[in-house]
């Protein structure tokens, strides 16, 4: 498979913010906040500005999804430029390494020429799994990063072990192994012990949900967009004054909010 051809183009969109990243980063001239950052100290900001646009998709804002791009773009000058800095890559090489696993993982696209192919996609995961082993790691949970939403990558580990041969055979064993850990959690000794129950129980509970072809981390976002909704009701019957009220008053106040939303 050929190399995807360089992405010209793309480099003369991005020219004028990696022009700003580059004299923000500028060690005699720049901002001292931007000069005293290294790749870990900026790692939650990309991390937090993914979530957001996954917000802004998840609530149909177009024009919050245009800025949040823009900030998650900007994240990727970021770590680019500071890799420039330490001689590893520019943004540039980080393009064409997209463009070019792109290309090698659509062979039923691109051919050698990088010409269109007729013919069904071969199986991605098959591809991704070859990449793999051609890397130090060879385990099949191997790229799964840290830095996923703890539901996610659990998500993430479990498909990987399924494709590997490790997994029930049906929904009905997560979901006993769901009761077994909610008694273990329930006996625990103490509060370490207690919080590695819980830990199991919640990953009996993303397994639960793998088998039954649910999201668990979009499962969760809603239960959480739904009680911050209802919540809120709750505060605009009363105005000012709701932490005064007695939590039978407050048990009212759900019943009446859940009711309406």
């Amino acid at each position: 498979m050929a190399e995807a051809p360089p992405p010209e183009k793309m480099t003369s969109v991005v020219e004028p913010l990696v022009a700003i990243m580059a004299r923000l980063r500028d060690p005699d001239t720049g901002c001292s906040w931007d000069v005293a950052q290294d790749f870990a100290s900026i790692a939650p900001y990309t991390i937090e500005e993914a979530h957001e646009v996954a917000d802004a998709i998840a609530r149909g804002d177009m024009a919050d999804l245009k800025d949040e791009l823009g900030d998650l773009l900007l994240q990727v000058v970021f770590h680019a430029r500071m890799a420039e800095e330490a001689g590893h890559f520019a943004l540039g090489d980080v393009v064409q390494a997209i463009c070019n696993k792109m290309t090698r993982r659509h062979p039923h696209i691109f051919d050698t020429a990088g010409q269109s192919l007729t013919g069904g996609r071969p199986g991605w995961e098959a591809i991704k799994a070859q990449e793999r082993a051609e890397k130090e790691d060879k385990s099949a949970l191997a790229g799964v990063a840290l830095g996923l939403p703890a539901l996610m990558r659990a998500e993430k580990l479990q498909k990987r072990a399924s494709r590997a041969g490790f997994d029930w055979d049906d929904a009905a064993g997560p979901r006993a192994k769901i009761d077994e850990e909610l008694a273990e959690v329930e006996s625990a000794p103490d509060i370490d012990a207690m919080e590695e129950e819980m830990g199991d129980l919640l990953f009996s509970c993303v397994n639960w949900a793998r088998h039954l072809s649910i999201d668990p981390e979009a499962a969760l976002r809603r239960a959480s967009r739904k009680f911050e909704t209802r919540f809120r009701a709750m505060e605009d019957m009363v105005g000012e004054g709701f932490d005064a009220l007695s939590m039978d008053e407050k048990e009212a106040l759900w019943r009446a909010a859940k009711a309406r939303l």
